[in-house]
């Protein structure tokens, strides 16, 4: 959904730039504000589980894989977004793509603490390594509704209406 949305901003800046966003653009806002607080509540829920039984994952891997692919993806995507700023002048673009770098983030996290799992057999630096996924899901829900609100234009949290 957020892609679609992203689509939606790209198409309304080549056609308009000055143009707000659409009811579809904050609708897609909301629904990926509303996705990233969902992860964390359901990321904090495990923690909290594993903690309390003492849960081991039972294999890392499947985190080191993921992780990787999604560092590689993430960052090929960021390029892109990057790429088509720069083409359309497009601040808006360009702070997209830098918010696409918290996607990397959330992957070193999870990379991060499968690597220190597979090597100590630690199982609360799981938990410990959801702490940080749930910062970083917090923290973008927070923004998207912000943006669907006309509160903040871009990462860096600009005002949609500064002169």
């Amino acid at each position: 959904m957020s892609g679609i949305g992203i689509l939606a901003m790209v198409l309304r800046i080549r056609h308009n730039p000055d143009a707000p966003r659409s009811p579809f653009e904050r609708t897609a806002l909301r629904i990926t504000g509303t996705s990233f607080y969902l992860l964390a509540a359901g990321l904090a829920g495990t923690a909290i589980y594993n903690l309390f039984m003492a849960h081991k994952p039972a294999t890392t891997i499947p985190g080191l894989v993921i992780s990787i692919i999604s560092i590689a993806v993430m960052w090929v995507l960021v390029m892109g977004k990057r790429k088509v700023g720069s083409r359309l002048g497009s601040a808006p673009i360009l702070a997209d793509a830098n918010c696409t770098l918290v996607c990397i983030y959330m992957s070193v996290v999870l990379l991060a603490s499968s690597l220190i799992y597979q090597f100590t057999g630690t199982g609360i630096v799981d938990s410990l390594g959801a702490l940080g996924l749930i910062y970083f899901s917090i923290s973008e829900g927070k923004e998207a509704f912000a943006k669907a609100a006309g509160i903040v234009d871009d990462c860096c949290g600009e005002d949609e209406h500064k002169e």
